[in-house]
């Protein structure tokens, strides 16, 4: 089939138009969406870990006995790693997930070693630098905050971030209240 060099503009022009920044939109829903309705209620989104980035590893040291208590697993909304490096800043609408496990710490050959045990749940964060949400108590410092139950990911347990949440974060605000240094993969 042969296309005359006007319908061949057309075409470039209709590309340029939906595969150019404003139609990306339309195919690349921000995935916050899957995260939190109208209201700013969130929730753990089923596929994560398939589709989202994984960031990183905590431990959380045991104490006074050796090895952890907990390992932290985190992981970012697809570009986040990319549009961080490449700004310093999380994009608005990037999610954070944290799988929290209460670990198991035993000896193998390489030593004592702690390893994820049991989910205990999963902490979101999820970039909001628009306030979309002032009247909700999870949304504030530029982030939605919610703490999750591993028996309910579609309901969080917490009520009210500033008494929930910002508490631990407090020593990571001046990097947007997100611990970034024990991220690789943002560096």
């Amino acid at each position: 089939m042969r296309m005359s060099k006007r319908s061949s503009i057309y075409l470039a022009a209709l590309g340029a138009a939906v595969f150019g920044g404003l139609g990306w939109a339309m195919f690349a829903a921000p995935l916050a969406t899957t995260v939190v309705d109208a209201q700013g209620s969130m929730s753990v989104p089923a596929d994560y870990r398939s589709s989202y980035e994984f960031l990183g590893t905590w431990a959380v040291a045991s104490d006074p006995a050796q090895g952890s208590k907990e390992l932290h697993t985190v992981y970012a909304s697809p570009g986040t790693m990319a549009a961080f490096r490449s700004s310093g800043k999380f994009p608005h609408d990037a999610v954070l997930i944290k799988e929290v496990f209460e670990a198991r710490t035993e000896p193998l050959t390489t030593g004592v070693v702690s390893h994820a045990e049991k989910l205990a749940g999963w902490f979101v964060m999820v970039k909001d630098d628009k306030q979309r949400f002032p009247d909700n108590k999870l949304w504030g410092e530029g982030w939605g905050w919610a703490w999750f139950d591993v028996a309910n990911p579609n309901r969080t347990t917490s009520t009210n971030y500033k008494t929930d949440c910002i508490g631990c974060h407090t020593p990571a605000k001046k990097t947007d209240w997100v611990f970034v240094q024990g991220y690789p993969p943002l560096r």
